[in-house]
């Protein structure tokens, strides 16, 4: 069985990824740190189309609760690792930097850019060992061309895409890519409270794309039809200048 983890993959864009891999042939681990209904549906929406997965609780940029988690995960299937991380989980706390508060601030780096360092630390090394793997970070357009009222996000996203291409070649060696993925206005939760009938106004195909859309290039990429593509960021933004 192959295991693919996904972060914050009981809404949003995280959790039409955990469902599409699963659709793959993966085994998914479903991370969440609160809402276990919701993780609960998308475990339940996995199972239903026939897909394996299970609950995997801890905070994103809790180093000690990962360690945890991943150590119990690890100790009841020996003989298994997680060959793709999709680290998705992430949060908004919008603010012009000149009232941006440093709660503001650090609790958006936390869950973005130390996440992505403490759960990628510790996955990396079983897929050193076993000479494959696949990461897939969620940047954003923000990460791109920045957003006003977005500086701690759009720094947390930015730095994102820069690991990503630095630890793409660390590890190509060992025929494990690393790539970003970084979607332009997308229906979810986290764009819900945008006015979208004029933000679509600005995207050349003229909507804002689907979480499903977003999810089938995460499973290209963790494909073994993506083994020559590493240190790439791949715009999915309806045709928005970048």
């Amino acid at each position: 069985m192959k295991y693919a983890l996904v972060t914050g993959a009981s809404r949003g864009l995280g959790k039409a990824i955990a469902i599409r891999l699963a659709k793959d042939g993966f085994a998914v681990l479903i991370n969440y740190q609160s809402n276990k209904e919701a993780a609960e549906d998308t475990l339940k929406q996995i199972q239903e189309a026939g897909g394996t997965g299970e609950l995997l609780l801890f905070d994103v940029s809790d180093q000690n609760a990962i360690e945890t988690a991943l150590e119990s995960w690890s100790t009841s299937h020996p003989d298994e690792y997680i060959s793709v991380l999709v680290n998705n989980a992430g949060i908004r706390q919008d603010n012009l930097m000149i009232f941006m508060q440093e709660e503001q601030w650090n609790r958006v780096l936390d869950t973005t850019l130390n996440g992505f360092f403490y759960i990628t630390r510790r996955v990396l090394k079983d897929m050193m060992t076993h000479r494959s793997g696949r990461i897939i970070n969620m940047a954003s357009l923000s990460g791109l061309k920045g957003m006003p009222g977005q500086t701690n996000y759009s720094a947390a996203k930015a730095a994102l895409i820069g690991a990503t291409k630095a630890l793409a070649q660390e590890v190509a060696a060992r025929k494990i890519t690393v790539n970003a993925i970084a979607p332009g206005f997308i229906s979810t939760d986290m764009t819900k409270e945008l006015n979208e009938a004029e933000l679509k106004k600005l995207v050349p195909l003229g909507r804002f794309g689907k979480p499903e859309e977003v999810a089938a290039l995460t499973a290209f990429l963790a494909s073994d039809d993506a083994a020559y593509i590493t240190g790439q960021v791949i715009s999915i933004n309806g045709g928005l200048y970048t």
